[in-house]
């Protein structure tokens, strides 16, 4: 076996085994990570079919993120094709299809086509971005800080160079309603979108915000208490390749 990847690291206890929360960190990474999926034969322009393998009665594909462990897994070279894990995702729940990800590695997992649906529902997520001030900001509450400030400083720090800072605050807004607010500054206008769209993908795949999580891009006065998120990237010892192709083929079966 190759070296560990991304969703090896993740899976230290097996995908199948792992609690609701470790599987939704796996789906997250998968989501991001480029997979190579066998093909039957090579592709022709933009279209590619895809090699089918009969699991319990559903149409499964396979992939993996390294092409190498894919050829040995089939026992020779293959034909594949590259794309982010999403774009499968999509791809294989419109027609009800399954697939088979890593076998033989830590990442081993076997997603229906419901688990896929799943997961491209989350990854529709749009965020609820605050359209008026909240009557009052306050300190997060601690399971708040908990569950969010990890995974948001993560996914924040890669989007560094398109902003400058974010923080943390409990909000209670005129309505009554009382939840959180993500305060981000120094964002351009037609990077503001793309930015909430990410924040609220990732929430989608954490336990959920009593309240809700908002998310304004206006310059607010923060309170005491109120938690800066760290947003300096840590070096990756393992980068993902970067993508083959600009565009996957389009897959057929």
């Amino acid at each position: 076996m190759t070296r560990p990847t991304a969703l090896d690291r993740l899976c230290a206890v097996p995908f199948h085994e792992a609690d609701a929360a470790a599987r939704a960190a796996v789906l997250r990474q998968l989501a991001d990570t480029e997979l190579f999926v066998a093909l039957s034969a090579d592709p022709q322009g933009d279209v590619a079919d895809l090699m089918l393998f009969d699991l319990d009665g559903t149409g499964a594909a396979l992939a993996c993120d390294d092409a190498a462990e894919l050829a040995a897994f089939v026992g020779g070279p293959v034909a594949h094709a590259a794309m982010p894990g999403r774009v499968l995702a999509g791809a294989l729940a419109a027609e009800g299809r399954a697939v088979l990800v890593n076998p033989g590695r830590p990442s081993q997992m076997l997603l229906d086509a419901g688990s896929l649906a799943w997961l491209e529902r989350a990854l529709a997520q749009r965020p609820d971005e605050a359209q008026a001030r909240p009557a009052a900001l306050r300190a997060p509450d601690p399971g708040v800080v908990d569950a969010l400030s990890g995974p948001l400083a993560a996914r924040l720090a890669d989007m560094g160079e398109i902003l400058s800072g974010a923080a943390l605050a409990g909000a209670d807004w005129t309505d009554g309603a009382a939840g959180h607010l993500l305060v981000i500054s120094g964002a351009a206008p037609d990077e503001q979108a793309s930015i909430a769209k990410s924040v609220a993908e990732l929430v989608a795949f954490l336990p959920p915000v009593e309240g809700g999580l908002d998310v304004t891009f206006e310059a607010l006065p923060l309170p005491p208490g109120a938690l800066r998120l760290e947003l300096s990237r840590k070096p990756q010892p393992e980068p993902e390749p970067a993508p083959a192709v600009d565009r996957p083929p389009r897959l057929r079966w």
